[in-house]
Formats: C-alpha cells, sequence, structure tokens
C-alpha cells in the first residue's frame, strides 16, 4: 500500500494537464496538428506562427491542443511530456523552459507519408526579446482567417516558419468543433 500511495501521488503530481506553480502568468498556446506541420496560436496576442514555437523562458506554458486532421502526438523531448492532438478534442499540457534555447519538437505518433518531417522548433527567449518578437510578428506577418486556414489545412511536407499578425477570432474552436467543414468559421477580423 505503501508503494501504491507513493505511485499514484506521483503520477498526479506529473499530469500533464495540470498547471504549474509559478510565480510568473502562463503564456496561452493553442496548438493544431495540421497534415504534417504544427500551427501554434497564441490567444491572448493574437498572432500565430507556423512550425516554429516562441517562448519566454521561466513563464508556464499552458497548452490547448487539437487535431486538423488525424491523431498527433505533441512531443518537445526536453521540456518533458508529450500528449496527443486528437480531432474534435481539445486536450491540454503544461510545461515550462526553464532557460533560453532552441529546442526541436515532433510528432510521435506515425500520422501518413510526412510524418518524418513534422517537426518545429521551440525557441525559449527573454521576456524582452519575446515582446519584440510579438511586436514584429504583428507588423509583419499575415492574416489567418478561414481562408489562409483552409489553404493551411491541406496536407503538405513541413516548410520552414511562417508567422501570422492577426487571427480571426474563434478559429482554435471552430476547427477543435469540427465545424471548419460546415463554413461556420468566421472571416476576416
Amino acid at each position: 500500500m505503501f508503494l501504491g500511495g507513493i505511485a499514484w501521488t506521483g503520477s498526479h503530481d506529473l499530469d500533464p494537464p495540470r498547471e504549474l506553480k509559478d510565480s510568473a502568468a502562463p503564456l496561452d498556446i493553442e496548438v493544431i496538428s495540421l497534415d504534417w506541420r504544427w500551427l501554434f496560436i497564441y490567444p491572448n496576442e493574437r498572432i500565430a506562427s507556423l512550425n516554429r514555437l516562441v517562448v519566454p523562458a521561466r513563464v508556464p506554458l499552458r497548452f490547448r491542443l487539437t487535431s486538423a486532421t488525424v491523431m498527433n502526438s505533441f512531443f518537445v523531448p526536453q521540456l518533458g511530456s508529450q500528449i496527443y492532438a486528437m480531432p474534435n478534442m481539445v486536450t491540454r499540457l503544461n510545461l515550462e523552459a526553464d532557460q533560453p534555447g532552441n529546442f526541436e519538437g515532433l510528432s510521435a505518433q506515425f500520422s501518413g507519408d510526412g510524418f518524418s518531417g513534422m517537426r518545429f522548433d521551440l525557441v525559449s527567449i527573454g521576456a524582452n526579446e519575446f515582446r519584440e518578437w510579438v511586436t514584429a510578428t504583428k507588423t509583419e506577418g499575415g492574416l489567418l482567417d478561414a481562408t489562409a486556414y483552409t489553404n493551411l489545412a491541406k496536407p503538405a511536407k513541413a516548410e520552414g516558419p511562417q508567422t501570422y499578425a492577426e487571427v480571426s477570432e474563434g478559429l482554435f474552436e471552430s476547427i477543435s468543433t469540427g465545424h471548419m467543414a460546415d463554413n461556420s468559421l468566421p472571416r476576416g477580423k
């Protein structure tokens, strides 16, 4: 019973959806796995990035994940747990990059022809650098609305990073609930 209690307590302490105890406010990130790329939406900043996840170091990261197609596994080995992204579902994961650096992220779930290239860079930078990146993204990126998303959702081999200066409100929810097929996603702002 003693060992069972330790195992039960320890496994709940490491539960991926469990929020991290930290004095810093968490950064919310919505993750969408596509065929064979990763889309990251920063809902509070109203920006997005494709195949590159930029985060401030020493800030808890609060992920909500879904898949636009088949089940995928979101995994950044140097930061901790992997978790599945599934269509019409939202899973949660909390991680933190303890220091600045570049970390490779990948899909650990076979998902078809482009699976081996389904990787992304997680770039952990200082808080000031992160604010500068957000500002630059808001001035240099494009618009991620229903039309842009429809083009992104087509199966394609991974390409370099791309940013979006603005994201249509409700995009993640429309994708995670499967409402993209009925054209209920808002267009434009």
